[in-house]
């Protein structure tokens, strides 16, 4: 080679370095502006049913819960003791695990042959989707999956582009830690691994680092598997008890279809089915062709098993990643590149249309107008009656008002009869709430029978009397006296919300031995 050939060479590589470190750039700020956006807005409303409850959990903490696995209730203990207790400490993490996947769908993107506009393109579809927004607003274990998910995806790009063993290693631990936040990680497992059957790279089941990438996984899940031994499987239990119980929203195939374009935005919807083609119908995407059955079989899984529509949501980041890189491909050209600032352009208009959907930017009145003008709400998940909200929002409504009727009885009864009495909520977001605002109103800690609730007990097996937080008809006939004191409502919260306080007097029989009649386990 010539030195003027290899001064080319050299240029062309700086050049190429230059291009690939403004795309990292391009990345990091909008991963830096969701994370922001997030922050910014997680002090709005209020704290969220389940986060109330992650917090109880967080102080009990153990390998496994009926209703979850332990991941929840360390991060939740780590914001906690190292960030506080406020709104934006508790919400933290769930931004920064949504600033991660944005991160790794850019990242995939580059992986799959993707430019700077592929790279910003697909980390931008993540960062402005309100299925997105909504989860990392929460302390919930839907901000934490995608990240387990995408960075598995990510891990399997590399295995097949290198065959380096490092990356089996990844994907151990980020399968592990993924099972350790969600079960339905078993769904993206099953995925993988069919993924891999029905693909060219079936080769890599008889790689020995695919069995040390399993055992890993496996020894990080491990001790929650124990958990679920020695209680003999009772998240099996519960699941069978929520699907009876017809909580959740049934939807036809065509259906569930639709609530996924709307929550991912329909604006970007060609780039997650271009994602899909990028597996199966290029050349390019041959070989990474396990990742488009994964996302095929947990869908098929989904729709047999009738599956929650958010439970597919991890997987749209792989999908962005490859789809932007065709979409980068179709818009290379000279007459076409108008098309690009205006793909942008859409996905930001279409963020900031549904944005109050997902997100609490709006003040709760403005937020109903808009809605009523759009006649549009985020879609129903569970089959309960709502309010003048969607139970997204409604959820974070009324717990500090209910807490503070609760001490008004509670502080209407006779010094003696209060060391007596316990305060028993009839569902854990009450129970949650009651632990989380009490102390500052003199109330003892909640007692409940619902989910985890049960197994922490009634207490003190004295108690003769109990404040009920709305009809409870199996405690109130274990009762001589039940009288009305006071009244729970909130314009706001869920209509279920809204209930009588009853004192009941008179405890026939001792608490712990009422208990076992009142588990509730949905």
């Amino acid at each position: 080679m010539s030195s003027r050939e290899q001064a080319t060479v050299d240029s062309e590589l700086v050049a190429l370095g230059a291009r690939g470190e403004h795309a990292t750039l391009v990345i990091i700020a909008l991963a830096a502006a969701k994370f922001l956006i997030q922050i910014a807005t997680a002090h709005r409303y209020g704290y969220f049913r389940d986060e109330l409850y992650f917090f109880d959990l967080s102080k009990h903490l153990q390998w496994g819960y009926l209703d979850a696995p332990p991941l929840i209730a360390a991060v939740t203990a780590l914001a906690r003791v190292t960030l506080g207790a406020s709104l934006t400490a508790l919400r933290f993490f769930p931004a920064l695990a949504g600033a991660v996947t944005v991160v790794l769908a850019g990242l995939i993107a580059r992986e799959l042959g993707g430019g700077r506009f592929a790279q910003g393109l697909a980390a931008l579809a993540v960062a402005a989707a309100p299925a997105f927004l909504a989860a990392d607003h929460l302390l919930t274990m839907n901000a934490f999956e995608p990240v387990f998910w995408t960075g598995c995806a990510y891990a399997l790009i590399r295995i097949i582009k290198t065959g380096r063993p490092a990356p089996w290693v990844w994907f151990g631990v980020l399968a592990g830690l993924g099972l350790e936040n969600k079960y339905s990680t078993f769904f993206f497992g099953s995925g993988i691994l069919l993924g891999l059957l029905f693909s060219s790279e079936r080769r890599l089941l008889w790689n020995r680092w695919f069995w040390v990438s399993a055992v890993t996984a496996f020894a990080i899940f491990l001790p929650n598997l124990l958990w679920q031994i020695h209680h003999g499987f009772v998240s099996l239990a519960w699941l069978r008890n929520h699907r009876l119980a017809g909580h959740s929203v049934q939807l036809t195939p065509a259906g569930f279809i639709a609530e996924q374009i709307l929550e991912l935005q329909p604006l970007s919807c060609p780039i997650w089915i271009a994602g899909l083609w990028f597996y199966f119908g290029t050349r390019e995407g041959k070989p990474y062709q396990v990742l488009g059955w994964t996302c095929v079989v947990v869908l098929a899984l989904l729709l047999l098993l009738g599956g929650r529509v958010y439970y597919l949501f991890p997987v749209y980041p792989m999908l962005f990643g490859s789809g932007a890189v065709l979409v980068e491909k179709a818009l290379d050209r000279p007459r076409w590149l108008w098309a690009k600032p205006a793909c942008v352009a859409l996905l930001l208009v279409g963020a900031a249309v549904l944005a109050p959907f997902a997100l609490p930017v709006l003040p709760v009145e403005a937020y109903m107008r808009y809605s009523a003008a759009l006649n549009l709400d985020p879609p129903d998940i569970e089959q309960r009656k709502l309010g003048k909200l969607p139970q997204l929002y409604a959820d974070t409504f009324g717990w500090e008002e209910m807490t503070a009727a609760v001490a008004r009885a509670y502080r209407s009864l006779a010094p003696q009869q209060r060391i007596e009495t316990v305060i028993f909520a009839n569902d854990y977001g009450e129970a949650g709430a009651i632990d989380f605002f009490g102390p500052k109103y003199g109330l003892p800690r909640a007692i409940s029978s619902h989910q985890n609730y049960f197994y922490w007990g009634p207490g003190d097996s004295t108690n003769t009397s109990v404040i009920l937080l709305g009809h409870n008809t199996r405690l109130e006939r274990d009762c001589t006296e039940v009288e009305q004191a006071g009244i729970v409502h909130n314009g706001y919260s869920m209509p279920y919300e809204n209930f009588p306080i009853l004192v009941c007097k008179g405890l026939k029989r001792p608490l712990k031995d009422i208990w076992p009649d009142l588990k509730r386990w949905d």
